[in-house]
């Protein structure tokens, strides 16, 4: 019972892994600490999963109940009235590079308490760089799961495709 306990307060760690097609773009990557990380969530209590997207960045911060420190979001479920929060965990997001290509790789870990990320939908605020080049490429919106763009420093097309995406239990 007491180990349950601790392991609810400490949460359960998600990886929400990242899988894409790359042409000729390496080091695809949230930028800045106000990405917003767009996710749906299931209530661990009850179950529900409510319509909307949700976001989460590094740069909100809610204090949780009881001084037990803070999170990214904390949210009541709808349905069973109860406090689920998330946190992203800042040291484990990782890029996406050409030797990640066409394979799950996890590009960011999220500590759930009371809550699970079911879903991701990737929106504007990555950023890539051309593989050859080094050509940066700072505005990446990834809602269509498929960008283009070209590099006029090596004169060849680049983008990101068949972007999706799973949740692992870390």
């Amino acid at each position: 019972m007491y180990e349950e306990h601790l392991k609810a307060a400490r949460g359960v760690k998600f990886g929400l892994q990242f899988k894409a097609t790359l042409e000729n773009v390496t080091n695809v990557r949230p930028l800045g600490d106000d990405f917003r990380w767009f996710l749906k969530f299931k209530c661990g209590n009850c179950g529900e999963v409510p319509d909307k997207w949700q976001y989460v960045t590094l740069v909100e911060s809610v204090p949780l109940k009881g001084g037990r420190g803070s999170a990214s979001m904390v949210q009541k479920c709808k349905l069973c009235a109860r406090e689920n929060s998330i946190d992203i965990l800042k040291d484990t997001i990782t890029p996406y590079n050409a030797e990640d290509n066409e394979r799950f790789k996890t590009m960011v870990q999220f500590e759930c308490r009371g809550l699970e990320p079911i879903d991701f939908q990737p929106q504007a605020g990555f950023a890539a760089q051309g593989a050859e080049s080094g050509t940066q490429f700072p505005e990446i919106n990834l809602q269509e799961k498929d960008w283009t763009d070209y590099d006029e420093k090596v004169s060849e097309s680049v983008g990101i495709y068949e972007v999706t995406h799973q949740f692992k239990k870390c």
